[in-house]
């Protein structure tokens, strides 16, 4: 689904490292994945916007869809930390998650809708349940289940989005448990 970079330590900047150190305090508490979702997405939004977060190569996208770039994975899988670059028009298609999630708009603009599966007993189908357009400094996190949605750069220029996973990206190669194929009704 995603084109990955692994990046070596000695690639990230001084920031990036206070960042991971923080998450990693975060992360250690062991507290519930939603609470850890949220406290981690706090955690990313004094970082947003810092000129001094990403190195060059972190920050290019891919011309046929948006680009992962890892810039941390813990040893013991606790968490992993990517960039992902997004260039206009580019986006998911609709997912859910392997575990918790938090996101923070770095640099542009992106659209996020989200869905909830319903049925009616012989069938399920999905209905979107809201869209929500996130600037540079948003954040936010969830954990499954109720996560299915897709993220678009809705804006003119580049997009940068950082994402911590409560897994290990590195190994898994993505953080999507499943993509939806089934029908999507509107809000």
């Amino acid at each position: 689904m995603t084109e990955s970079a692994t990046i070596g330590v000695s690639c990230l900047t001084e920031r990036m490292h206070s960042l991971i150190g923080e998450l990693r305090t975060v992360v250690d508490r062991g507290l519930a994945p939603e609470l850890t979702a949220y406290l981690a997405a706090e955690t990313l939004a004094p970082h947003l916007g810092s000129v001094d977060l990403l190195t060059e190569g972190q920050r290019i996208g891919h011309p046929d869809r948006y680009r992962q770039h890892l810039l941390h994975a813990e040893a013991d899988g606790s968490f992993s930390l990517v960039a992902l670059v997004w260039l206009p028009g580019q986006g998911t298609s609709i997912h859910d998650h392997l575990a918790w999630c938090s996101t923070g708009v770095h640099e542009g603009e992106e659209t996020e809708r989200r869905y909830r599966l319903v049925s009616d007993g012989r069938a399920a189908r999905l209905v979107a349940d809201g869209e929500i357009r996130n600037g540079r400094g948003d954040v936010c996190g969830f954990a499954p289940p109720g996560d299915i949605h897709s993220v678009r750069n809705s804006g003119t220029g580049t997009a940068i989005s950082l994402h911590v996973y409560g897994a290990d990206i590195g190994r898994l190669g993505s953080s999507v448990r499943r993509i939806y194929q089934l029908p999507a009704g509107e809000c």
